[in-house]
């Protein structure tokens, strides 16, 4: 399998205008910069030299509500998730939890969890222990 492990996440959301005041500030933070909006989709790919880049699509779902998963993204640092942390707040994040140690996961687990307006979870985490 290629080092190259995530492809895309197709999200759904229930109103594309609302999505776009949080999701504009949030992807592009999280390393989505390039931001393409069509009728039915709006996308946010990841930089780099790939013919086709890692991306997050929205998909607008009148009535949609979030479940229980949830999307984790690695930081490589505590500063890093506590920098996403604030912009995820400004953005308009909601049910923020942290960012805190998540000792009942693993030592050195250091994570945010928050959702956007329509429930889905996402989380940034670090983790400072090596996982055995």
């Amino acid at each position: 399998m290629s080092s190259h492990r995530f492809d895309h996440i197709d999200l759904r959301v229930s109103d594309f205008a609302e999505a776009r005041k949080f999701y504009d500030v949030f992807l592009p933070a999280l390393g989505f910069p390039k931001i393409r909006v069509a009728e039915t989709e709006i996308t946010y790919y990841a930089e780099g030299e790939r013919q086709t880049s890692p991306f997050i699509g929205l998909n607008e779902e009148p009535g949609h509500r979030g479940d229980a998963n949830r999307f984790a993204f690695w930081a490589d640092t505590e500063e890093e998730v506590n920098r996403l942390g604030a912009i995820i707040c400004e953005a308009g994040a909601q049910n923020v939890e942290g960012p805190e140690y998540c000792h009942d996961y693993t030592p050195g687990y250091y994570a945010v969890f928050f959702e956007d307006a329509d429930g889905n979870k996402w989380e940034i985490c670090c983790r400072n222990t090596r996982v055995r």
